[in-house]
């Protein structure tokens, strides 16, 4: 008797510590123990890109001088919008170099973060709020159907070339619009289809992080998630600013 609860216990503590089951089918023990210490990594990496464009775009909404600096001169503000891009290189030789991998990474947040105060700050604050908490909310349900279809066998590796081509048309179109602007209907169904398109892209990474990302990752990994919940909040915003409007 004093064997079989000693073995129920420790099946009961390895559940715990397993994160309450595998992952996905046919994971070793071990192997599972080590993806969720990495997914734990990636996942707090993310929460401190967010919580600094969280800082930086209050800085940014509620110190207006830097709100008017950004907003008047259309050279820095270009330069903001490419600097990431440039920052994408150099992240991605050095992933697994530290200290250089967190020190490209906090310069790619940081420069991401001051496109997005200048959008926060040129929005009002009710639809930002709005659209804070809608991004929170699909972010959550997507990412915790994306573990529970996992653990039910499901794989979206399928999504990656789909979402590819979606998200190259998505931009061609995007530039199209800066010469010959759309109507409202067709801004809207963009808007609509862009958002479509990032929360696949929230589950297909999310399912890379679960199965594919190998574990000197961590740094590429949270890059993609926070790019990926960055876009949606963006479009989101979009949506509801043009609703408003």
């Amino acid at each position: 008797m004093y064997g079989f609860s000693g073995v129920d216990d420790m099946k009961g503590n390895i559940d715990i510590e397993a994160g309450d089951g595998m992952l996905y089918p046919g994971i070793g023990y071990g192997e599972n123990q080590l993806r969720w210490g990495f997914i734990r990594k990636v996942y707090g990496i993310l929460a401190a890109q967010i919580l600094l464009t969280t800082v930086v775009s209050a800085v940014i909404v509620l110190y207006a001088p830097i709100n008017d600096l950004l907003r008047g001169n259309s050279g820095l503000l270009l330069f903001l919008l490419f600097t990431p891009f440039i920052l994408l290189w150099p992240l991605h030789i050095y992933q697994q170099k530290h200290p250089l991998n967190f020190v490209f990474l906090g310069l790619f947040t940081a420069s991401l973060s001051l496109t997005v105060g200048v959008a926060c700050a040129n929005t009002e604050g009710r639809i930002v709020l709005e659209a804070l908490i809608l991004t929170s909310a699909v972010v959550l349900a997507l990412t915790g159907y994306t573990f529970w279809a996992s653990k039910k066998g499901r794989d979206f590796s399928y999504l990656g070339p789909i979402l590819f081509t979606s998200l190259i048309v998505l931009v061609f179109t995007g530039f199209i619009q800066m010469f010959f602007p759309l109507g409202s209907t067709s801004v809207a169904m963009y808007s609509a289809i862009s958002a479509m398109i990032f929360s696949g892209y929230i589950v297909y990474d999310t399912d890379n992080l679960i199965k594919r990302f190998t574990y000197d990752q961590y740094i590429w990994a949270s890059v993609t998630l926070y790019l990926d919940v960055l876009n949606l909040f963006l479009t989101i915003l979009r949506i509801l600013r043009h609703g408003d409007n």
